[in-house]
C-alpha cells in the first residue's frame, strides 16, 4: 500500500532532522510586484547618497583600488 503524501513528507523531514538539519522559512522580496523596480531604484539612490557623503569610505575605496594593481594577469 502506498504511503500518503503527509506521511512521506514527515518521513523526509525526520530524516533531514536526523542529519542535523532544521527547517527555515525565508521571506524574499516579491519581484513580480509592479512597484518592485521603483523601490529598488529608491533604495539604490539612498545607498549611493549615503556612500557619497562618507568621505572616509571614499578614501578607503580609493586606497583599496590603488592596492589592487597587478592582481590580475
Amino acid at each position: 500500500m502506498a504511503l500518503s503524501v503527509a506521511v512521506r513528507v514527515q518521513k523526509r523531514r525526520d530524516a533531514l532532522r536526523m542529519a542535523g538539519l532544521r527547517p527555515v522559512q525565508i521571506w524574499v522580496p516579491d519581484t513580480r510586484r509592479p512597484d518592485f523596480a521603483a523601490e529598488c531604484r529608491r533604495q539604490s539612490r539612498l545607498a549611493a547618497q549615503a556612500d557619497m557623503a562618507d568621505v572616509d569610505l571614499l578614501d578607503f575605496m580609493d586606497d583599496a583600488l590603488a592596492d589592487a594593481d597587478g592582481w590580475s594577469a
